[in-house]
């Protein structure tokens, strides 16, 4: 078994999706939570890819299935139901959203986020946040929340260049 994020090395992605749904549905049965059919196709377009999606893309997919011009703030309502739940992660600098590889437990996002193909892969260093909680507290800051960006290239773009 490798150490490598499995977004950035060859697998079946539908794995991925199918196991991020039925991890949802668990989650929110145990929370007593509804994942409604919105919120459901919401968190499968967002792990359609390893790549962050943003809401109007969402928008865009689902009126084409439809038809129909699907509403944004039904969209929006369904992003939140996801992050408050820790079902996904909102990337700041993008103005999008990743499914959460870890759910089952509440932790801060880390993204090691590809400048090239855009790939978003998610670490869980608990070293990196205590680091920040530590200085903030250094300096007399009480963190709330906390998201780490760090740009670069994933090592499919890395080796291509």
């Amino acid at each position: 078994m490798t150490d490598t994020p499995l977004a950035s090395r060859p697998h079946d992605h539908s794995r991925c999706v199918s196991h991020a749904l039925a991890e949802a549905e668990s989650i929110c049965t145990r929370q007593g939570l509804r994942l409604t059919a919105l919120r459901k196709r919401v968190l499968e377009l967002v792990w359609a890819s390893h790549k962050p999606l943003g809401a109007y893309d969402i928008l865009g997919v689902l009126s084409d299935e439809d038809g129909r011009r699907a509403a944004p703030p039904t969209v929006y309502r369904a992003l939140d139901f996801l992050l408050e739940n820790g079902l996904v992660h909102r990337i700041a600098s993008l103005n999008a959203f990743v499914g959460c590889s870890h759910p089952e437990h509440a932790h801060q996002g880390q993204f090691l986020i590809c400048r090239a193909c855009h790939a978003a892969i998610e670490l869980e260093q608990p070293a990196i946040s205590q680091a920040i909680v530590e200085g903030a507290a250094g300096v007399g800051f009480a963190v709330e929340a906390q998201t780490v960006e760090v740009v670069g290239l994933c090592a499919g773009c890395k080796g291509a260049a």
